[in-house]
């Protein structure tokens, strides 16, 4: 039980207490000190009964709680062991099972996954005493929901055998496989956003006006016993699945709390799921296919919603509630970022829209320092301009878990006195570009975007292709400026020969190979400092120092008749070093170490896609060359997905699946993307 100061200082006898306060207090103060020690060993008293359990324990506390279980400790550090240690004994007893190599995979990784045992995939001829109906070779034509699956994790059609190996990732069918389906896309919750309007029926959910798959949200199982069932994994959302949840009792797609739900004119209660129907909206002479008469319509695999022709009530704001699909907690999203808040203490808070209604008026009334927090996920179409006091700071933030979509009208300027610092946490930024513009007296000395994305190519077209493919994200004009870039994606960007940029764990997209990434503001000469740790850059490098660039992906080329003479250039070569990354062989760059394409002339790296706003947008295809999946400094991959420590938590599980297969069987691991 906690004693406070005050309950401590009765328990003394009045005369001690009225004497004390005779000579000034000492006695009383000693008392204070005393309390608040007994609070700290009170503490600790309770963490030690807490530490008995692996559920509550100290993370320091875990490997001693597995070694009296006999857990082995995996390498890499790809997430804390807290989960594989309390099921060790469960696992145990369960040992060879498929649920057991599924909670595994689960529990080392970190990515929902589905293991499936492929002899039970395979045709046979049947005995008249042991008839398999769902056995048959060719699949019922009338079904769709296996003709859909087919291929995918949950198939359950018959097949034919493959005597190629699984392990290898060729062959699948066969007597000994089993295959461990994992998901390393996640999907990302945007909570009552805003969706952009076609015209009056036609409305996008993608915040950028493009077409973009919807995700499930997964529902967690309640069972180490239960297999995972396609509720319980985050994939995309196809018509037909969607069409048969929102006609089904108990939709398990939509709803609130769910996969996806959609809101009309600002309502707290969403559309009733009677009002929905699912339809095929694509593209149909200028127009969409199937547009609906009375109800309201969602295209999951396009990301479109239509309204009705003659709605009882005009319609003037849709908002969805949905699941996008990404690699990572990178670029803004509606994930934990409060660690990255850096409001220093006695700094005034405003909050849009709660004190002010638009972001411009927050920041005119910060009067050069304080902070402003954006407390929703909506839309904000303004233009910003921002004024930094001498020595002091503004930082402009989504609130925690939340992400904000800025439209920029024009450039958003950023200008400071002397040692004046500005940041922006969590938005997604298009239209327009960021510029530190060369005014009078502006000397900002430091600009920071984390967890932010500047859209590369300012926005989007509908088919998802830059608007503005040449255009730069961010423009620095005036020297002296330390940019820091942390888990940001940006365009290309323009800086003075004398600022300085550092990136850690970002995407510096310049929309297109032969684009420039990097270049001084006139887009030809050197460029700022550039410092990267874990990167992937698309486009163009000319830059006046590389200090150093580690663990990243330098994606190049020249276009036909290219004023650039190399992809990758830096003029002062003497100082800094590339390490651990793979770059044109031509650039023209300070000392290299362990760096691709080698002697040997490694492949260039293969990637999923390019494109921004798709759900594979930057990663590495599982078929890349090992010596770029495993060609960081940590045994990882190189790139800006480095920190997801893909390639040790796939080794781990392969350990960790030796120790709980049965004899005989083998494992071979499989993407889902």
């Amino acid at each position: 039980m906690t004693i406070d100061a005050k309950t401590l200082w009765t328990l003394l006898p009045a005369v001690h207490r009225a004497r004390d306060a005779e000579r000034g207090g000492a006695l009383k103060a000693l008392v204070a000190v005393l309390a608040e020690q007994l609070d700290v060993l009170d503490e600790n008293i309770e963490q030690l009964y807490d530490d008995q359990f692996i559920e509550t324990c100290a993370p320091w506390v875990i490997p001693y709680i597995g070694d009296l279980i006999g857990y082995r400790p995996l390498h890499g550090g790809s997430g804390s062991p807290r989960a594989e240690v309390a099921h060790t004994i469960a696992l145990r007893r369960r040992k060879g099972t498929a649920a057991v190599l599924e909670q595994l995979a689960r529990d080392v990784t970190g990515w929902n996954a589905r293991a499936v045992e492929e002899f039970q995939l395979l045709g046979t001829t049947q005995h008249m005493h042991h008839v398999r109906p769902a056995h048959a070779y060719a699949p019922d034509l009338r079904h769709w929901d296996p003709l859909e699956s087919i291929g995918s994790a949950f198939d359950g059609t018959m097949h034919t055998v493959d005597v190629r190996r699984i392990a290898s990732g060729r062959g699948r069918f066969n007597i000994p496989n089993v295959a461990i389906f994992l998901f390393p896309i996640e999907a990302h919750r945007s909570t009552r956003s805003p969706a952009i309007q076609v015209d009056a029926r036609r409305w996008r959910v993608s915040p950028l006006g493009h077409d973009m798959p919807l995700y499930s949200r997964p529902v967690a199982e309640d069972s180490i016993t239960h297999l995972a069932e396609p509720l319980n994994v985050p994939r995309r959302i196809s018509r037909r699945i969607l069409d048969r949840d929102v006609r089904s009792a108990t939709p398990a797609y939509y709803g609130e709390g769910k996969s996806v739900v959609v809101y009309l004119n600002g309502d707290v209660t969403p559309v009733p799921v009677s009002d929905v129907r699912v339809c095929d909206l694509s593209d149909d002479a200028g127009t969409w296919a199937h547009l609906p008469d009375d109800d309201i319509a969602i295209d999951p695999v396009l990301g479109r919603i239509a309204l009705p022709a003659a709605p009882s009530v005009p319609i003037t704001s849709v908002e969805v509630t949905y699941h996008w699909g990404f690699s990572a907690d990178l670029g803004g999203g509606e994930y934990e970022r409060e660690s990255t808040f850096g409001a220093l203490p006695g700094q005034i808070v405003l909050r849009v829209p709660d004190d002010h209604t638009t972001i411009q008026s927050a920041l005119s009334a910060l009067a050069g320092d304080g902070v402003v927090e954006v407390t929703d996920s909506g839309r904000y179409d303004e233009t910003l301009a921002v004024q930094v006091s001498a020595g002091r700071r503004i930082e402009l933030r989504c609130a925690n878990e939340h992400h904000a979509s800025l439209v920029l009208g024009g450039p958003f300027t950023i200008a400071g006195g002397a040692e004046s610092e500005f940041e922006l946490n969590g938005f997604l930024v298009s239209g327009d570009s960021l510029r530190v513009p060369a005014t009078p007296g502006n000397e900002l000395a430091r600009l920071r975007l984390i967890h932010t994305t500047l859209v590369p190519g300012l926005s989007h077209a509908a088919d998802g292709g830059a608007v503005s493919p040449a255009a730069p994200s961010l423009i620095v004009e005036i020297p002296g400026v330390d940019v820091t870039l942390s888990r940001t994606i940006v365009g290309g960007m323009r800086a003075h020969p004398r600022a300085k940029i550092e990136g850690t764990d970002v995407f510096i997209d310049a929309t297109d190979v032969a684009g420039i990434a990097l270049a001084a503001p006139d887009g030809v000469s050197a460029g700022a400092s550039l410092e990267l740790r874990g990167a992937t850059v698309v486009g163009k490098i000319h830059a006046e120092l590389m200090p150093l660039v580690s663990n990243s992906l330098l994606l190049a080329e020249l276009a036909p008749a290219d004023s650039w003479t190399v992809p990758v250039r830096v003029v002062q070569r003497q100082t800094g070093c590339v390490r651990f990354t793979w770059l044109p062989s031509s650039s023209r760059v300070p000392q290299r170490y362990h760096c691709l394409p080698d002697a040997s002339g490694s492949p260039a790296p293969r990637m999923l896609s390019l494109r921004y706003g798709t759900p594979t947008y930057g990663r590495l295809s599982p078929l890349a060359d090992d010596a770029i999946r495993h060609g960081a400094d940590d045994d990882g991959e190189m790139g800006a997905l480095n920190h997801l420590l893909a390639s040790q938590r796939e080794a781990n599980l392969r350990v960790r699946l030796a120790e709980f297969l049965r004899a005989g069987l083998e494992v071979g691991l499989l993407f889902a993307i």
